[in-house]
């Protein structure tokens, strides 16, 4: 990897990594700090999407009051790149966590997770995220089933 892939990921996967687990332990401030709020901004989440921050930003806080107890989570990255004031990470996240307040379990996602360079600082603008194959898929549509969503939420 080059110097500026080197820079972007010393700089941004130790955020991400507390970011997410801050999220999955119930607090979704951090992971909402570390999301561009200026459009474009995007989600195709595991179980919901959201354009533009006054849909994404709801929708994180509703997320966040659905997990609790995470007991690992790990960012494994597959690729990244950077270029100016663009960078993106493919990952498989793997994360065991409650939800609804049910006993932790685990499940993994193959993520997508675009950044803009916004003052100086990495924010997320864009984050694309599904299970790896039916099973878990299946799995972590069954785990996400519950999380409180309001009609303007979409599918």
């Amino acid at each position: 990897m080059g110097t500026a892939v080197n820079e972007f990921l010393a700089t941004t996967m130790s955020r991400l990594n507390e970011v997410e687990t801050a999220l999955h332990n119930g607090d979704a401030t951090p992971r909402m700090a570390m999301w561009s709020h200026s459009d474009p901004v995007t989600l195709f989440g595991a179980a919901r999407s959201a354009s533009g921050w006054a849909e994404i930003g709801p929708l994180f806080e509703r997320l966040g009051a659905s997990f609790s107890n995470c007991t690992s989570y790990e960012n494994e990255v597959v690729a990244a790149g950077a270029s100016g004031d663009l960078a993106y990470i493919v990952a498989f996240e793997h994360t065991t966590v409650s939800l609804n307040g049910d006993p932790p379990k685990p499940y993994v996602l193959r993520a997508t997770t675009v950044f803009r360079r916004e003052n100086g600082e990495w924010k997320v603008v864009h984050r694309h995220a599904d299970g790896i194959d039916a099973e878990r898929k299946g799995l972590l549509q069954a785990l996400l089933a519950d999380v409180r969503v309001e009609a303007r939420d979409k599918i």
